[in-house]
């Protein structure tokens, strides 16, 4: 059986805490479980205050076979930063999104060699996983995604020219897919709507509920953003592009990414988003799963800098 577990993103006295409460127990292989496996769902670099002995925690569970853990956005970002091409950096004016990987670079600052190692030791890890009876990914379930990764990725460490393309081509076909299912499907807005949301703000795009259909819905009910709301209204039918939507038959697939602060975290019966760590509110999350067809909320077990909660 096995416990998934949402974005970690640095905060390694947390996740000691959760594997703890999971029923996991330190040995010389990290940390590891009589009859479960751990999976890390991505996102476990970043933005916290111990992201050295999180990815310490983390590789060794999976190098000791105690765990599975998948790439997520961050990871991607990290190891895109730290290629060169012709011997020259890769990333010469980072963007926004490349600015949280300076809080792991410091971090490593005296350990340049291990983070190159660790560096190293990402690019073996999957995109997603398929697991029968659920799946795992970082951000977005999108079959066709699944396919072409399948079909142009060969096993085992993905290529170095794999993240040079998606960082120079992000709209081919390779970089459209990975970075759906690491980032997910962004509702992109035409030039000449302007809508508000509740936070005084005039979004170009927004994340959306990448498993539902959007006819006939409001912004707001596509939306799958946390930190604010979108207007109540419908969607304008031509703003509909066609798009997968995840089967409702499917089977369970969890995710992170998306920084559910106050939940909910499962989504529909088989869709269940287990990333509650954000900036203000440090807490992790996860899912004891035991073979269930069908999401069970009390399954769900959450840790805080506040108290424990399951």
């Amino acid at each position: 059986m096995y416990d998934i577990i949402g974005d970690v993103h640095g905060h390694a006295t947390l996740l000691k805490k959760l594997l703890l409460k999971l029923g996991y127990k330190k040995s010389r292989e990290g940390y590891a479980h009589a009859e479960r496996k751990a999976i890390f769902a991505g996102d476990f670099i970043n933005r916290g205050p111990e992201i050295k002995k999180t990815i310490r925690i983390i590789r060794s569970m999976t190098e000791g076979g105690n765990a599975l853990a998948i790439l997520g956005n961050h990871e991607i970002n990290a190891i895109i930063y730290n290629l060169r091409f012709k011997k020259i950096p890769l990333i010469k004016n980072p963007n926004k999104n490349f600015l949280a990987i300076f809080k792991t670079i410091r971090q490593f600052s005296g350990s340049e060699e291990e983070f190159l190692g660790h560096l190293k030791w990402m690019r073996t890890l999957p995109l997603f996983l398929d697991m029968g009876d659920f799946r795992v990914v970082h951000a977005c379930w999108h079959q066709p995604a699944i396919d072409y990764v399948k079909g142009n990725i060969p096993e085992g460490k993905i290529p170095k020219d794999v993240f040079r393309d998606i960082y120079k081509n992000p709209k081919s076909e390779m970089g459209q897919s990975i970075w759906t299912l690491t980032k997910g499907v962004d509702f992109q807005l035409p030039g000449d709507l302007k809508i508000i949301n509740n936070k005084g703000v005039a979004p170009r795009s927004f994340r959306m509920r990448w498993w539902e259909k959007p006819e006939g819905k409001t912004f707001e009910e596509m939306s799958f953003e946390s930190k604010y709301s979108l207007p109540h209204y419908t969607i304008p039918g031509q703003l509909i592009a066609g798009n997968y939507v995840y089967p409702e038959d499917a089977p369970i697939v969890f995710f992170g990414h998306y920084s559910r602060e106050n939940g909910p975290f499962v989504v529909k019966p088989n869709i269940c988003c287990l990333d509650s760590c954000v900036y203000n509110n440090d807490k992790l999350i996860g899912y004891r799963w035991g073979g269930e067809k069908m999401l069970n909320n009390d399954n769900l077990v959450q840790i805080s800098k506040q108290k424990n909660t399951t």
